[in-house]
C-alpha cells in the first residue's frame, strides 16, 4: 500500500518518455542480446537517476533546515510588489513574457565585481524595461540559502542595469549566485559571481556548431555530438574552470540554457554577445582577451569548430591546444588538431595518453564543484550534501592504440569527492542554476 501511494504521488497521470543512446560499436552484437544490455545499463547508469531526481523530486525546505541545522531562509523580495514608475509601463508589458538575464561574471579579489543584467520582453526583445527599479541580491553563504539585498538600482534606456559591488562588500575567492527582481512584477533572472584566485586554469567550449549533431541549437531539440558531455566532464573532474562561449545574442540565454540542461551538460560560466552584433568571431576575441588579461586565467585548451581557429590562434594557443570537431581541412591541418572520429575517440586518448595533467591542488579547485546545469536554485540544492553527481553517459571504446576495440560499459562511478575537503564557506558552494521560466526547455 505504502508503494503503491508513493508511486502515484511520483508519477500521478504523467508520462516519462527518456531517449538512451546507443553507441555505434554495440550495433554489431545479436539483436536478441540488446534488450538485456540496454535494460542492464539503464537501470546501472546514475544519469539515469539524475534525470528521475530532476523529474519528480520536489526537495522539502523543512527537511533540509532540519538536516542542517542551519537559519536558512529561502529567497522572499525585500518588499511587495511596487507600482510601476512610468505609467506607460503597464500598458507596455500588456500580453508579453519576460526575457531577463543576467550575465555570468568572472572577478578577482582584487579587480571590480560588476554585475550586469538586462530587463526585457517578449520573444525578440520587442519591449525595454526603461526606468524602473530592480533589487540586487546575491548570495554570499550559498549553504546557508539566504539572499542578501545589496542595492536597488534603475534600468536605463536599453533595459540594462550595471551594479558595481562596493569594496565594504567585495566577495572572496569563491561562486556566489546572483539575483535581480524587478520591483514592479517580481520577475528576475539569475546568474553566478566566480572570484577567482591568480593563475585559474580553464578550458573552452565554443557551443556554436561544435556540442549539436545537427547545424544549429536553435533547432528542434538537436542531438548532442556524443561523448561531448563526457569530454567537459572530464575537464570539469580535473579541477579546470569550464567556460562556455557563444558568438548568439544574450536574448537567446533561456532556451541555450535549457538546451545544455536537458543534455546535462557540466555546469560552468557561459557568456553571449550582447545583442546582434556584425562580428561575433571578434567578440568572442575581445571577450577572451579581457578574462585572460584581467582575471588573470590561463587557458589550457579549447574546442570548437572552424571558424574558432582564428579566435584560438589570436590569444596565443598552440595547435595542439585547439581541438576542432568536424572533418579535418588540409588549410587548417597544420593550425589545430581535428577530432574526426568524434569526442568520445578523444576521450580515450585523453584518459590513456596522460596529456590530461593530475588534479590541480585543492587551494585552486577550492570553487569548482562538480554539477550539471538545470538544477533548480532552491537553498537546498546548494548544500553539499544534497549535490548531485554524474557520470559518464556515453559508452567509451578502448584506446586507439588497442586493435578491434570491443565495447566496455561506461563507468558507474566518477572520480572521487574525497579530494574536495569538508563543507564549510562559500567555496565549498555547488553549481546550481535555475532558469525564471522553465517551460519551454527545448531550444
Amino acid at each position: 500500500t505504502k508503494q503503491t501511494r508513493v508511486s502515484s504521488s511520483w508519477w500521478g497521470s504523467k508520462r516519462l518518455d527518456y531517449a538512451l543512446y546507443c553507441p555505434d560499436v554495440l550495433t554489431s552484437f545479436p539483436t536478441v542480446a540488446l534488450p538485456h544490455l540496454f535494460h542492464a545499463s539503464y537501470w546501472e547508469s546514475t544519469d539515469v537517476v539524475a534525470f528521475l531526481l530532476r523529474q519528480v523530486m520536489h526537495c522539502d525546505y523543512v527537511k533540509a533546515q532540519e538536516m542542517d541545522n542551519s537559519d536558512s531562509a529561502p529567497f522572499s523580495p525585500s518588499s511587495l510588489r511596487e507600482k510601476w514608475l512610468r505609467r506607460r509601463t503597464h500598458v507596455k508589458l500588456r500580453n508579453v513574457t519576460a526575457n531577463h538575464r543576467v550575465n555570468d561574471v568572472i572577478a578577482t579579489e582584487d579587480g571590480h565585481q560588476t554585475l550586469v543584467g538586462r530587463f526585457m520582453y517578449g520573444p525578440l526583445d520587442m519591449v525595454t524595461l526603461t526606468g524602473e527599479k530592480v533589487d540586487v541580491y546575491v548570495m554570499t553563504q550559498p549553504q546557508s540559502g539566504r539572499w542578501e539585498h545589496l542595492d536597488t538600482e534603475m534600468t536605463n534606456s536599453s533595459g540594462r542595469v550595471t551594479y558595481t559591488i562596493p569594496k565594504s562588500k567585495k566577495l572572496a575567492v569563491g561562486v556566489y549566485p546572483i539575483k535581480m527582481v524587478v520591483k514592479g512584477d517580481q520577475t528576475s533572472a539569475e546568474a553566478f559571481l566566480t572570484v577567482l584566485p591568480r593563475g585559474m586554469e580553464c578550458v573552452v567550449f565554443s557551443i556554436d556548431g561544435s556540442f549539436a549533431a545537427s547545424v544549429s541549437i536553435m533547432g528542434s531539440d538537436p542531438k548532442v555530438r556524443p561523448g561531448a558531455v563526457d569530454v567537459v566532464r572530464h575537464w570539469q573532474d580535473l579541477g579546470y574552470l569550464i567556460i562556455y562561449i557563444t558568438g548568439r545574442p544574450d536574448m537567446q540565454k533561456q532556451r541555450v540554457v535549457s538546451w545544455l540542461s536537458q543534455h546535462n551538460f557540466p555546469q560552468g560560466m557561459i557568456f553571449f554577445s550582447e545583442g546582434l552584433v556584425h562580428d561575433p568571431l571578434r567578440q568572442k576575441t575581445i571577450f577572451l582577451r579581457n578574462l585572460v588579461q584581467e582575471c588573470h586565467i590561463k587557458i589550457n585548451c579549447a574546442y570548437g569548430s572552424m571558424k574558432d581557429i582564428s579566435v584560438y590562434s589570436m590569444l596565443g594557443l598552440n595547435p595542439n591546444q585547439i581541438y576542432i570537431v568536424g572533418r579535418p581541412s588540409k588549410k587548417y591541418q597544420s593550425q589545430c588538431q581535428f577530432l574526426s572520429e568524434g569526442y568520445a575517440v578523444h576521450l580515450s586518448s585523453l584518459q590513456f595518453s596522460h596529456r590530461a595533467r593530475p588534479k590541480k591542488s585543492s587551494s585552486v579547485r577550492m570553487v569548482l564543484r562538480k554539477g550539471s546545469f538545470g538544477l533548480s536554485a532552491k537553498p537546498d540544492f546548494l548544500c553539499k550534501r544534497t549535490h548531485l553527481r554524474r557520470t559518464m553517459s556515453v559508452q567509451q571504446p578502448e584506446p586507439p592504440m588497442t586493435p578491434n576495440p570491443k565495447p566496455e560499459r561506461a563507468q558507474s562511478q566518477p572520480e572521487s569527492d574525497k579530494d574536495h575537503g569538508g563543507g564549510g564557506g562559500p567555496g565549498n558552494a555547488m553549481w546550481a542554476r535555475g532558469s525564471m521560466h522553465r517551460g519551454d526547455t527545448t531550444p
